[in-house]
């Protein structure tokens, strides 16, 4: 059995490029499609956020303002309430040891721009699963988390490395648009990743050894089925 470790903002607001405050969290989507996905397969996911915060779902993304229909909100809600207790009591990053894992999985929202991207706990798990030869995942917005991760001279663990992320025309299309504190795929680029967005709104994923990201919340159980991929080759 492959044990996993879903790691999800504990972000529930976003000041944005104007000032503003932006409520926001994890995309429900990411979370509970992912999570089933991964589950349903024997996985044995662990929940963690900074601090062991309960994370909060973006209600954009059980919503029709997000581009969600009321059928498929209503299905990550029954979902997502059924792994409510393990929403409410999630590890704190601080206590946890990619050691123990076979694989770190970053779902999005905007919420990981609030909080994962400069999270030093964050930063040191996926140091240590890129030493370990760990599988690492990323999707959407959680593409952005990698950030976290720095070398001893201060460059990025994943510069150079194959992979995508929510696109700079998603997000005018459907994001925040020009509002947005920063582009995920530009500060990847400027970090030194090679980011390949495939067409706004397709499920696009990339795999470059043992990194794995996905584009967007269309992508989430093709990312998913990746990782489980990924894991079953070993």
């Amino acid at each position: 059995m492959s044990k996993i470790l879903m790691v999800i903002s504990g972000a529930n607001s976003l000041k944005m490029a104007d000032g503003s405050i932006h409520p926001t969290g994890y995309w429900a989507e990411e979370v509970a499609a992912s999570h089933e996905v991964l589950v349903a397969d024997g996985g044995d996911v662990d929940l963690a956020t900074p601090g062991g915060v309960r994370p909060t779902v973006d209600v954009l993304s059980l919503d029709e303002r997000g581009g969600v229909s009321e059928e498929d909100a209503r299905k990550f809600r029954v979902y997502l309430d059924g792994i409510a207790d393990r929403l409410a009591a999630p590890l704190a990053l601080a206590e946890v040891r990619a050691t123990d894992y076979d694989a770190i999985y970053i779902p999005g929202g905007h919420g990981p721009m609030g909080d994962l991207v400069d999270d030093g706990d964050l930063g040191r798990l996926l140091n240590e699963a890129v030493a370990q030869g760990k599988i690492v995942v990323a999707l959407c917005h959680g593409v952005g988390a990698l950030l976290s991760a720095k070398t001893p001279d201060g460059g990025f663990t994943f510069a150079d490395r194959e992979l995508t992320a929510f696109s700079d025309e998603e997000e005018r299309q459907g994001g925040l648009g020009d509002n947005i504190p920063f582009s995920v795929e530009g500060r990847l680029r400027e970090r030194g990743a090679h980011v390949t967005p495939g067409a706004p709104w397709s499920s696009t994923v990339i795999q470059d050894a043992n990194l794995i990201t996905g584009q967007n919340p269309q992508s989430s159980v093709a990312t998913a089925r990746k990782t489980l991929e990924a894991l079953a080759a070993r």
